[in-house]
């Protein structure tokens, strides 16, 4: 049985698409993450949760604050992206489930009263909106670059507050000169499916 997703948008999603390490200095527009944004909301969370939070740094302030809480080996393509974004978990995020699970509006005492449980929600959740977020990225024929190498307190701190927790900084742009290391060996079907 074959996908019914076209083979060429296969490629563009995921055989071809790579994490970029350099980017062309082509900006990314408002309208692109709009767009973006607009496609991977409908990717599904538990009771319709929706707890990521999206931190664009476009400013060369904001940027360079950010720069210095990366990763020495992040710093370069992080200072160059054309955009970077902090994605986060909104550790409030129960504040809205009356209106985005309206089926069930009492799930917000219920369940996620009590903050650790929502802190535990809100990553695993979050966690799976930022993958859809990335194969967003890579629809709207961009790289994207995720990184989880940087100081999380410094990034919290700097660009968030107490009730939400950054779980990756992304780096989008066009793929610039050299942008990609060799392709990593993944693991075969045998190896990761099991049936029982």
């Amino acid at each position: 049985m074959s996908l019914v997703l076209d083979p060429a948008a296969q490629d563009l999603l995921f055989r071809e698409a790579r994490s970029a390490n350099t980017f062309t200095d082509e900006p990314v527009t408002d309208e692109q993450v709009q767009a973006i944004y607009d496609l991977v909301k409908y990717g599904p969370t538990a009771f319709n949760q929706t707890p990521l939070r999206i931190t664009l740094v476009r400013s060369p302030e904001a940027r360079e604050r950010l720069v210095a809480h990366m990763a020495e080996g992040n710093r370069p393509k992080t200072a160059s992206a054309p955009l970077v974004a902090i994605l986060s978990a909104d550790n409030e995020f129960h504040e809205e489930l009356p209106h985005l699970f309206p089926a069930a509006p009492q799930i917000k005492d219920i369940f996620f009263s009590e903050r650790p449980v929502r802190e535990n929600a809100a990553a695993l959740n979050a966690a799976l909106q930022a993958a859809y977020f990335i194969v967003g990225v890579r629809a709207a024929g961009l790289a994207a670059g995720p990184m989880t190498g940087f100081d999380f307190e410094g990034v919290r701190k700097e660009f968030l507050d107490d009730d939400h927790t950054p779980l990756m900084v992304v780096n989008i742009g066009r793929p610039g000169p050299d942008a990609w290391y060799p392709r990593s060996p993944r693991l075969e079907f045998d190896q990761v499916v099991k049936t029982v």
